[in-house]
């Protein structure tokens, strides 16, 4: 009875760093996925290095980002941060 007594502090700590900081890091990493799978041609986008600009054309692991100038940059679908504005065309299906 000794020995779990003395492991009990150490479960719970397990238990709280799981729960505190492993979980909600793993479901942000999903909706980082989520986000970066759903990525549809007219979205207004960040990408990770701070360029913002609107999907010109998806492939498999790329996009194509139409900057403001009117240039085009391939960049992969990983290094989308975030979704700005969706297209019209996905809010209007929702």
């Amino acid at each position: 009875m000794g020995n779990l007594a003395g492991l009990a502090p150490i479960l719970i700590m397990f238990v709280l760093f799981y729960f505190l900081l492993i979980r909600p890091q793993q479901k942000r990493q999903k909706n980082v996925k989520q986000m970066q799978s759903d990525l549809k041609k007219g979205d207004k986008i960040v990408t990770i290095g701070g360029l913002h600009g609107i999907i010109d054309s998806v492939d498999e692991g790329k996009i194509v980002i139409k900057c403001g100038d009117g240039s085009r940059l391939t960049y992969d679908r990983n290094a989308v941060r975030e979704v700005v504005e969706a297209s019209s065309d996905a809010l209007a299906k929702s």
